[in-house]
């Protein structure tokens, strides 16, 4: 096969000997079957920036610390060595993160070499022999599944208590090895300790696991394990061998729970103490609950027989029609109910004389009429005064 261009340094510096093929292709790296040591095992070539389909990357950078101060500077103004800083420290991260478990104890695989930002580790195999499968694509028993949830519930709190965090944890994520699950793909792996999106990220890890194994135990899916693990954590009071229940009740629920307890206890103590100092006997216990019957069908009303129906048929019609009249105004538009005109009454009010209307006459309000020109007086241009006062030329005889 063509070798690809990431891994040419590898091979003319003997890291490995050859490669082999392809075995699998992420979201953030691409991973080849290669010839190393004299043995099989992977090497992992992480896609440059551009190519990489990993969302919210700040959320996972948050909190990382390069050791040169002017590259911590240059990643945090978002420069051009900051960002080449950046990739670094992303390709960096997963080698770093795996040293730090493989101490704590966590199944993770060994790394043998990391040049020009490939990773050159173990090759994880399965009971055949050959490559290990993923989790996703085994099927599980309700019994192997509640073990082996139980088993990967202890790697996660092993690495929570090295200060890991795995960040992007799943089926995906997981592989199934001869002796056991093993976790992979760890360059987004967060401290705890410095980032501010720890806890959602390590409760969705085990809302994960709780979701895929749940499918066949469903039991799995009742229970509250993430936020319990980091409740301790968050307390100091977890370690890899802290026992664990699943179950989990905020704060804020404890607080209302343990508050309406008392003050039903303080009720009923006060009503005994007011009981026993008036003489009068203990209060008695609740009652119990009265159960009601139902109550009977309500009868059915009795239908109108065949004979009634064209009398009912003919009262209707009538009433149509006075309603109709009714509608019209009368038996007849303009009558008054008798067949007779109805005369027009006079309007109400006092009469208003208008301009340009007869004098006395009422004024009917009828906008048809036309309506009298107004005249307007002309303005007299006065001109200079005769007996020569104000500001006017005196006048001579």
């Amino acid at each position: 096969m063509r070798v690809p261009e990431r891994l040419e340094p590898l091979l003319d510096g003997g890291v490995i000997e050859e490669v082999i093929r392809p075995l699998m292709s992420g979201k953030e790296a691409e991973v080849y079957l290669v010839h190393s040591g004299g043995e099989l095992r992977v090497a992992k070539v992480y896609k440059n920036a551009q190519h990489r389909s990993f969302q919210h990357r700040t959320d996972y950078t948050e909190g990382r610390r390069t050791r040169s101060s002017r590259g911590q500077r240059a990643m945090a103004k978002g420069s051009r060595h900051g960002r080449a800083q950046t990739e670094m420290a992303w390709r960096s991260a997963e080698v770093d993160a795996i040293g730090r478990l493989r101490s704590a104890g966590v199944r993770v695989p060994e790394p043998h070499a990391f040049v020009e930002g490939v990773l050159v580790m173990e090759l994880v195999r399965g009971i055949d022999g050959g490559p290990a499968p993923r989790m996703v694509d085994v099927d599980f028993s309700r019994e192997e599944a509640n073990d082996l949830f139980q088993l990967l519930l202890r790697e996660v709190v092993k690495m929570l208590c090295a200060g890991i965090i795995h960040a992007d944890l799943s089926d995906f994520n997981i592989l199934m090895s001869a002796d056991g699950p093993v976790i992979i793909d760890l360059p987004q792996a967060v401290d705890p300790a410095s980032n501010q999106s720890a806890k959602k990220l390590f409760v969705r890890d085990v809302n994960n696991l709780t979701s895929f194994l749940g499918r066949f135990a469903p039991a799995l899916r009742s229970t509250q394990y993430g936020l319990e693990i980091w409740d301790l954590y968050a307390r100091n009071e977890l370690d890899p061998d802290t026992e664990l229940t699943g179950k989990f009740i905020t704060k804020k629920s404890k607080v209302v729970v343990s508050s309406l307890l008392e003050d039903i206890l303080a009720v009923e103590q006060e009503a005994r103490e007011r009981r026993e100092a008036l003489g009068l006997p203990a209060p008695r216990p609740a009652r119990k609950p009265v159960v009601y019957e139902e109550a009977p069908a309500p009868k059915p009303r009795p239908q109108p027989s065949a004979a009634a129906a064209p009398a009912e048929g003919e009262a209707s019609k009538k009433k149509k029609r006075r309603r109709r009249r009714r509608g019209r105004g009368g038996a007849g538009q303009g009558s008054n109910g008798n067949g007779n005109a109805a005369t027009p009454k006079a309007p109400k009010g006092p009469v208003v004389q208008t301009r340009g209307s007869a004098k006395g006459a009422p004024n009917s309000g009828d906008s048809d009429a036309p309506k009298p020109k107004r005249r307007r007086r002309r303005r007299r241009r006065r001109g200079p005064r005769r007996d020569g006062g104000g500001d006017s030329a005196p006048t001579h005889a």
